[in-house]
C-alpha cells in the first residue's frame, strides 16, 4: 500500500476515493472499503483513502476531542487489510482548515489526487466552517464529470456502528459489543519498552507496551491474547490505566503478564488483543496486597480464555 503525507503531492493514477478519520476501522468503514474496491476495480482506478492526522477536533477542541482507537501506524495497517491500495494522511492544521469547499474539491481532490469516483458517508462535511456537503458534491460531479455515491448507515444488531459507539462500549467494558461492532477484538499495538521492573520484583514480569497517546479507550485488568511480529500469540493479563498503588504519574501505562513465557520482549513490536474485562484498577495498601491480587487476576484471566477457546 501506497502511502503519501505531502497534502499537495498529486497522485500518479487515478483514484476511486473515499474520506474520513476511520478511526477503529470498524464494521462501517470496512463496508465502504468493501464498496470502494468494488467500484474502483471495474473502472480501473486505485483505491485510495484520504485521512486526516491528527483528528479535526484535537486541532479545534483538544479537551473534547475523543479519544482514539488507533494510531496511525494501526489505522494504516487495518486499511491495507481491507484492500485499499493508497493512502493520503492529510497533517490537518488552521490552514487546512480554512480552504474553501471548492478549493478542497478542485485542487486537493481533482488535481491532487485524481479522483474520478467518490464515496462518503451519509453525515460527510467538509471545507470552512464544514459548509461543504453531498448537495455540493453533486454539483461538482456534475460540472466536473466523476462518479459519486454515498453510503447509508450501517447497524449491527440495532446500533448504528460508529467510532462513537465502540468507544462507549469499550469504556464500559463491554467487550464483545465493542468486538461485534469492529469485527475483530479491540486490539492496542506498540514497541516494548523498559520500565521500573516491578512486576519482576513481585513475580509477575510484564511487557510494558508504549503507547501513543495518554487517553486510551478503556481502563482496567483485562484476559488477553498477545501476537509478536511473527504472528505468535501468547496468553495472558493486562493492566491499562494509572497503576494507582505505585505510580503517582497520572500517565497511562499497558502492562502485559504473558503466562508461560521466558525470554527477552524489549524492542519487539506487539498487538494485544483485550477479550475480557476482569475488573476496574484499584489501589491496595501494599505490595503484599496488589500482588495477591494479580494471582487471582491471572487465574481469573485463564479462565475465561479457556471457555473462550472451548466456545
Amino acid at each position: 500500500m501506497r502511502v503519501c503525507r505531502t497534502t499537495y503531492a498529486v497522485n500518479p493514477s487515478p483514484t476511486a476515493l473515499t474520506i474520513g478519520n476511520f478511526d477503529g476501522v470498524h464494521r462501517g468503514h470496512q463496508a465502504m472499503l468493501a464498496r470502494l474496491r468494488e467500484r474502483a476495480r471495474p473502472l480501473g482506478l486505485q483505491a485510495c483513502v484520504l485521512t486526516f492526522e491528527p483528528h479535526p477536533l484535537e486541532l479545534f477542541s483538544p479537551q473534547t476531542a475523543p479519544t482514539r482507537l488507533t494510531s496511525l501506524r494501526e489505522k494504516l495497517e487495518l486499511l491495507a487489510a481491507h484492500g485499499v491500495e493508497c493512502v493520503q494522511v492529510c497533517r490537518f492544521n488552521r490552514d487546512y482548515a480554512s480552504r474553501s469547499p471548492q478549493d478542497f474539491i478542485e485542487q486537493h481532490l481533482l488535481a491532487g489526487l485524481r479522483m474520478r469516483w467518490l464515496l462518503i458517508g451519509d453525515d460527510f462535511r467538509f471545507g470552512a466552517r464544514r459548509a461543504g456537503d453531498f448537495a455540493l458534491l453533486q454539483e461538482a460531479s456534475r460540472k466536473h464529470g466523476f462518479g459519486l455515491e454515498a453510503m447509508p448507515t450501517v447497524a449491527q444488531d440495532g446500533v448504528r456502528v460508529s467510532s462513537s459507539a465502540v468507544r462507549a462500549a469499550l469504556a464500559a467494558g463491554r467487550l464483545a459489543e465493542a468486538e461485534a461492532l469492529l469485527g475483530r477484538p479491540y486490539s492496542i499495538s506498540g514497541r516494548v519498552v523498559h520500565g521500573d521492573k516491578l512486576g519482576r520484583q513481585i513475580g509477575y514480569p510484564t511487557a510494558n507496551v508504549q503507547l501513543r497517546h495518554n487517553r486510551p479507550p478503556l481502563s482496567g485488568i483485562f484476559a488477553v491474547r498477545t501476537f509478536d511480529a511473527q504472528g505468535r500469540s501468547y496468553d495472558g493479563a493486562a493492566s491499562l490505566g494509572l497503576r494507582p498503588t505505585v505510580d503517582d504519574s497520572g500517565l497511562a501505562k499497558l502492562e502485559v503478564h504473558l503466562f508461560d513465557f521466558a525470554g527477552n520482549l524489549y524492542g519487539q513490536h506487539l498487538r494485544i488483543d483485550f477479550l475480557h474485562k476482569i475488573r476496574d484498577e484499584e489501589k491496595f495498601a501494599d505490595l503484599d496486597a496488589l500482588k495477591a491480587r494479580i494471582a487471582r487476576d491471572c487465574e481469573i484471566a485463564k479462565e475465561l480464555l479457556a471457555a473462550k477457546e472451548r466456545a
